[in-house]
């Protein structure tokens, strides 16, 4: 039982090399393929390489790593640089539409402002009108008041010049002198109060 589990163990690690080997020598054994002067060089080939690899491998690998570092790093840097152009763009759409948004309450307020000053110069022109026509309401006062003091006047003139024309130099005299004696009664009252 031993035997068997180290065969198998063993088994498991020779077995890919002993296919291979295998069929290499079932291949040339039924001459499925030649060995000639192209195999030779073949082989020689394949050492020169696999002797490359190894030797210079590493060296090579480093350079072309850095190659590749270096391609990365400017496919990144231009990755990073559309990424924040990009990202501007977004922040610059964004603000549009704020701008976009906040459009309506302008034209809003705009629309506003046209009707306040609508409505304002409305009523300046209502005020003008009333001022207008108050001040020639004013003027027609003033004129019928004119009119009126100017008839009082004529007609006090009438009288005063009928009455004065109908007063002889006789009845002038008598009521001169009924005055004075009126006066001097009403004197003689006012001293006779001012005295009790």
């Amino acid at each position: 039982m031993l035997s068997r589990v180290v065969f198998v163990s063993g088994m498991r690690s020779r077995g890919p090399y002993m296919l291979g080997t295998g069929l290499i020598l079932y291949m040339l054994s039924k001459e499925i393929y030649v060995i000639n002067h192209e195999t030779i060089a073949a082989l020689t080939i394949g050492a020169i390489a696999v002797y490359g690899i190894k030797k210079f491998g590493p060296d090579v690998a480093a350079f072309a790593d850095k190659l590749n570092e270096e391609k990365v790093a400017q496919f990144q840097e231009v990755k990073d640089h559309a990424m924040s152009s990009l990202v501007q763009a977004i922040e610059n759409e964004k603000k549009e539409q704020w701008r976009v948004d906040g459009r309506s309450m302008l034209f809003d307020a705009k629309r506003n402002n046209v009707a306040m000053m609508l409505e304002t110069n409305y009523r300046e022109r209502l005020h003008m009108v009333t001022n207008e026509v108050k001040r020639r309401l004013d003027y027609q006062i003033a004129l019928q008041n004119l009119h009126r003091r100017m008839e009082l006047e004529h007609m006090v003139n009438w009288v005063e010049k009928s009455v004065i024309s109908s007063i002889s130099p006789q009845q002038e005299k008598e009521s001169i002198a009924k005055c004075i004696t009126d006066l001097k009664a009403l004197a003689k009252t006012t001293q006779a109060k001012a005295t009790a």
